[in-house]
């Protein structure tokens, strides 16, 4: 798998998506609440609408995730969601945290 196909692509925006197992898209420019993306994973293309600005190097569930879920960037678990969020959410600090260290 080449990386030219883990973009997502929408209106000139783009976010990376490394690992099959990521639940969240990286934004690399800011994109505005409401545009369309088309996400590409491997063979898989999927149109989803960003349902919150997401700014530059923030994270978008690519999914609904559930509440205590984990959050998978890059093909490892950084956190776990503290809320529920939607296919297209804004996944930051307000609404995951990260129990490593924390132990």
């Amino acid at each position: 798998m080449g990386r030219e196909n883990n973009y997502v692509i929408g209106q000139g925006k783009t976010a990376l998506v490394i690992d099959g197992k990521d639940n969240v898209g990286i934004a690399l420019v800011d994109i505005d609440a409401g545009e369309t993306c088309i996400v590409r994973l491997e063979e898989k293309e999927i149109t989803m609408k960003v349902l919150d600005h997401i700014p530059f190097g923030h994270k978008f569930a690519l999914t609904s995730i559930k509440k205590d879920d984990p959050v998978f960037k890059y093909g490892e678990e950084i956190g776990k969601m503290s809320t529920a969020v939607e296919k297209g959410a804004w996944v930051h600090s307000h609404n995951m945290y990260c129990e490593r260290g924390m132990k």
